[in-house]
């Protein structure tokens, strides 16, 4: 007999289409039309390959540095950079630098969405919850949805962070004291 059990109710014969017993795709395998279609139309979205240059001060070659918020209110001398998220990237993740002046503070918020913290310059606190944390240089801190979270820079030199978040995210709500 020239067949091979593959799966106990059907018997699939050594064939071009499968090569081997175990139906796995061989050099010979092709996606079916449907995969094919899909990457190439995910393919034809304008995605391009870059390199962001790390200027002096914490600033990065083509990225302008922008409000931390629209409106005002809640917050204080912080600043935000886009560097993954805002050019035609098809990334499931936004990647930003954020800058705390000597003083400053980012809103009191609570969301849906997760946030990862890297401290790349100087140093801070983050609150999460009803406990505040130290953040030194590369310190990482995650921030679980729901959590009530500050970032405070209560130091004499900026405070940088990366912070990594879901591209398509909820809207933060501002938590009252």
């Amino acid at each position: 007999m020239n067949s091979y059990i593959i799966n106990p109710m059907k018997k699939i014969k050594k064939t071009r289409q499968h090569p081997s017993p175990s139906n796995a795709p061989s050099c010979d395998w092709k996606a079916p039309q449907s995969l094919e279609l899909r990457v190439k139309s995910s393919e034809s979205i304008k995605n391009k390959n870059r390199i962001l240059r790390h200027k002096e001060n914490f600033k990065w070659s083509g990225v302008k540095t922008e409000k931390y918020k629209k409106q005002d209110g809640g917050w204080s001398a912080i600043s935000r950079n886009i560097l993954v998220g805002n050019h035609g990237e098809t990334a499931k993740f936004n990647l930003r630098y954020f800058e705390i002046e000597p003083g400053g503070y980012s809103s009191l918020e609570r969301h849906k969405h997760e946030h990862v913290v890297v401290c790349i310059r100087g140093k801070g606190k983050i609150r999460m919850g009803k406990k505040s944390y130290d953040l030194n240089y590369l310190d990482t801190a995650y921030v679980a949805p729901d959590t009530a979270h500050q970032l405070i820079n209560p130091y004499d030199e900026p405070f940088g962070f990366f912070c990594i978040v879901n591209a398509k995210r909820d809207k933060p709500k501002r938590v009252i004291k």
